[in-house]
């Protein structure tokens, strides 16, 4: 059954040259190569209004990213070129000579160091190390309709821009792939490179694997989607400019590691095409899509091609039912709608664009069985499943009745090493998140969503901050975090927390180490609507919000509450999925030293909170019962 997460109209897309649905191939979603081929035009089409006159930037409307508009415009052409080369090179070349004419008169005029449109040079930790990769990737993969027909001069001065990342700095994280790439494709070309600039790149990648298919994104627990659209895509890309320069072993260890994660990836979307809503640059929005065609691409996939296919047609047409491209054919900051608290201070106007790597698959010929096989369904689609993913400290938990992914975090914090300052964003500190809510982005206060928080006088809650993982393994995982209550200059005080899932439920074991008094705050799943504020109903250590389409999210105080009376918590303009939204929350005056609470999201009319409870054992063992009558236990710390 697929979540009814928002209402749609009759024709929800801003796309009205699709292709009929084909219900014999694409059961599921309707969606085909054709399809795909569309939204792709629909992109390149939509950013033609933004062209600089010789193409080589596109300055779209919208936020500055923090590097300016001159690296906005670069961007915009990068970006988009990527697009554009997977549709030139899937086509064969015949997707139009204007698109090889537009981005080769682009390459020329941005690469002309006296010419008006020139592209800001590429230096140490700077924007355009990003965008260069992307350059070379599309030179590469369209390589015969394009590079090989570009004017000698033309080709010389693209290497020589390129060639800035020779012996550049570069930022410790995945843009240590990006030099790898670039100079890769500069020793394709016999540019100036460095050999040993390539390796080291992908030794630190090395440095970061974690096992299970999972990289950081550099040192730190730093685990998100750049796992999906970079630390595992980039390898791919490289191996195939790099053919038989690549050696052997490094091109199959990737692979291996690959295939791995597709197999717990292919977990992260709902079965209404919705991808689980954690991390950092979600306005790429379905890029998330990548790792999925770069499996079927490098043949390092465990997934059958229709459920490939399936996954991430469901993710395109999922955006492309809800805003993304826009009316004006246009990838917005943010995540149906412009929403500017899932970008960062990188993010500009053509940020979005990175999610032209989700086209990935149009390098995959017409007869590819990834285009050719019937849909399969999802693993979301036909049973509930429940993974433990001990690298980034997740469970992951999702229910065929409604379609809904559940992710609960005690390991990805994206902060560096100690003794790093700790910091607190809603996409990574949150306990949980979901294929079908967003956490609350309020400026000036941590948001009372699927977090715990020890609370100042005048009302203020304390972060989660760093997150100290302390297990993962089967329906379980757990960490603590040191809670600093604003105006305490002490050391903070922990807060232990076990979450054991079962279904659409969670339930949280919190041991808390604070002066006794202090007051203890936790919420649930914040709900949220475009049409409607979110319905409430509460009642003493109980809070619910429904969404009109039955969307609840309910939190019940299972032990150490008391007969706290729960409240639901609204606001307007704080959350990605909706401008309304609600969030049950619980608050307890004098404190606890044991919390244990009962959390549940979920769009089945059938699934309740009822009958839960917790009691402690002498030896203080937690002892669980689920709604359903499953019964857990957590032993003491």
């Amino acid at each position: 059954m697929t979540a009814p997460h928002v209402s749609l109209p009759d024709d929800p897309t801003n796309l009205p040259d699709l292709p009929p649905l084909d219900p014999l191939v694409s059961p599921l979603t309707g969606w085909t190569r054709a399809h795909w081929e569309a939204v792709a035009d629909r992109l390149l089409d939509g950013l033609l209004p933004y062209a600089s006159p010789r193409f080589a930037q596109y300055r779209l409307p919208g936020r500055a990213g923090h590097s300016g508009p001159w690296s906005d415009g670069l961007e915009g052409f990068a970006r988009s070129f990527l697009l554009a080369a997977f549709r030139i090179a899937g086509s064969n070349g015949r997707a139009g000579p204007s698109l090889i004419e537009r981005y080769a008169t682009g390459l020329a005029a941005g690469t002309d160091p006296h010419g008006d449109e020139h592209w800001p040079p590429i230096t140490d930790r700077a924007q355009p190390m990003v965008e260069a990769a992307s350059v070379a990737i599309a030179l590469h993969e369209s390589r015969p309709w394009l590079w090989d027909h570009l004017d000698d001069r033309v080709r010389e001065r693209v290497a020589d821009w390129l060639g800035g990342f020779v012996g550049a700095d570069v930022n410790d994280s995945n843009w240590r792939l990006f030099q790898v790439i670039t100079e890769e494709f500069l020793a394709s070309v016999g540019a100036p490179h460095r050999r040993a600039e390539i390796d080291a790149g992908l030794a630190r990648l090395d440095d970061w694997y974690r096992g299970g298919g999972w990289y950081t994104d550099g040192d730190g627990r730093k685990f998100d989607y750049y796992n999906a659209w970079a630390l595992h895509l980039y390898p791919v890309l490289w191996a195939r400019i790099a053919g038989e320069r690549a050696d052997p072993g490094t091109v199959l260890r990737h692979r291996a590691r690959l295939r791995e994660f597709l197999a717990v990836h292919q977990h992260f979307f709902g079965s209404d095409g919705a991808p689980v809503h954690q991390g950092r640059s979600l306005t790429y929005r379905f890029a998330t899509t990548a790792p999925l065609w770069a499996g079927a691409l490098a043949d390092a996939t465990p997934l059958p091609p229709g459920r490939t296919r399936r996954l991430a047609s469901g993710a395109l047409k999922h955006f492309a039912e809800r805003g993304a491209p826009d009316e004006h054919g246009l990838l917005t900051l943010g995540w149906y709608r412009p929403f500017l608290p899932v970008t960062q201070r990188y993010s500009g106007p053509a940020s979005p664009y990175w999610a032209s790597k989700a086209f990935l698959g149009l390098l995959l010929p017409d007869d590819h069985p990834v285009w050719t096989a019937r849909e399969e369904t999802a693993p979301v689609d036909t049973a509930d499943v429940r993974l433990s993913l001990p690298a980034p400290g997740w469970l992951l938990h999702s229910t065929a009745a409604d379609g809904i992914v559940r992710l609960v975090n005690h390991g990805s914090d994206r902060l560096p090493p100690p003794p790093a300052a700790a910091d607190d964003s809603p996409h990574y500190a949150r306990l949980a998140y979901s294929t079908a809510t967003a956490p609350e982005t309020p400026e000036a206060t941590t948001g009372p969503d699927n977090h715990i928080a020890l609370l100042a006088p005048d009302g203020t809650p304390s972060p989660r901050g760093r997150i100290h993982p302390l297990g993962a393994e089967g329906r379980r995982a757990a960490s603590w975090h040191r809670a600093l209550v604003p105006g305490d200059t002490g050391a903070g005080h922990r807060i232990e927390t076990v979450s054991v899932v079962h279904g659409p439920w969670e339930v949280r074991v919190h041991r808390l180490d604070a002066p006794p008094g202090t007051p203890v705050r936790e919420g649930g799943w914040a709900v949220a609507d475009d049409t409607a504020p979110p319905v409430g109903e509460t009642g003493p250590a109980l809070a619910v919000a429904r969404r009109a389409d039955g969307l609840t999210s309910a939190l019940v105080g299972l032990y150490g509450w008391g007969d706290a009376e729960g409240r639901v918590v609204a606001a307007v303009g704080v959350n990605a999925v909706g401008h309304h939204s609600a969030t049950p929350v619980l608050q307890r005056p004098e404190g606890a030293r044991l919390l244990v609470t009962l959390v549940l999201l979920s769009a089945d009319p059938h699934t309740g909170w009822t009958g839960a409870s917790a009691g402690v054992a002498a030896d203080g063992t937690v002892e669980i019962r689920f709604p359903d009558g499953t019964t857990e236990t957590v032993p003491p710390p």
